[in-house]
């Protein structure tokens, strides 16, 4: 007898714990974002549509790729930073929103980096899952805020440079199957994504001086740039 695709992924879910886990805790997540979003910006539609279309995706990776028994606190903390990164949609649609509220979040969102990779060894938790949620993640904080820096009117359509360019690689992949393969851990590669961030959050920081904004914005994307090329050109040639 052949099962349909509704009741294969119904039998994997039945006994896995860490999924129904994250389910349970993303409903109780998606309660207070609720809450906090229509506090702020008097609406809960974007937020809330965004950080629901994160936990599906997030669903799917647990489920086709979770090897622990058990959730863990390391990818609690993710989801949370997910939903700081989807509370942030609500400041670039609502315009108005204090800048120490966006300010605020994004450090919050930021200095949780790390713990959950932290708390993942520590729980011998670590999985593919989490290193994807957690990089997705990053670059969800990373395009949100320069979407925010744009809309503001801090900078120039150029930071959109700095925050989609992991975007427009994925993209690129498509062109280019060769940039699909995957890619050895590099040190190098975490700390330019902290550059990144760190200079993003720069940029929010109300008390920045105008004169800082493009060179900061502009060695930030070079570096982030340079970082990118030299994964292209390690793909490349792995493809030759």
């Amino acid at each position: 007898m052949f099962l349909s695709t509704p009741q294969i992924v119904a039998q994997r879910i039945e006994g896995q714990a860490p999924v129904s886990t994250f389910l349970a805790v993303s409903a109780l997540v998606s309660a207070a974002l609720a809450l906090a979003a229509f506090y702020t910006f008097g609406t809960l539609t974007g937020p809330v549509l965004v950080f629901a279309a994160i936990v599906m995706i997030a669903t799917y990776g647990l489920i086709q790729n979770y090897p622990h028994p058990v959730l863990g606190l390391c990818n609690v903390v993710t989801l949370l930073r997910a939903a700081m990164v989807a509370f942030l949609i609500g400041a670039v649609l609502v315009p108005g929103v204090s800048v120490w509220v966006v300010f605020g979040l994004a450090v919050a969102a930021f200095a949780l980096d790390g713990i959950d990779g932290w708390l993942a060894r520590r729980a011998g938790l670590v999985s593919d899952f989490g290193a994807r949620f957690d990089m997705e993640t990053d670059a969800g904080l990373g395009a949100v805020i320069s979407l925010w820096l744009l809309a503001s009117g801090t900078t120039g359509s150029e930071i959109l440079l700095l925050g989609f360019m992991r975007y427009a690689f994925l993209g690129a992949s498509f062109i280019w199957p060769a940039l699909q393969a995957p890619l050895p851990d590099a040190f190098r590669r975490k700390a330019i994504c902290v550059v990144q961030i760190t200079a993003l959050i720069v940029l929010i920081f109300p008390l920045t001086p105008q004169v800082l904004v493009l060179p900061v914005t502009v060695c930030a994307v070079l570096l982030l740039g340079w970082s990118f090329l030299v994964d292209i050109l390690w793909l490349a040639r792995r493809a030759a």
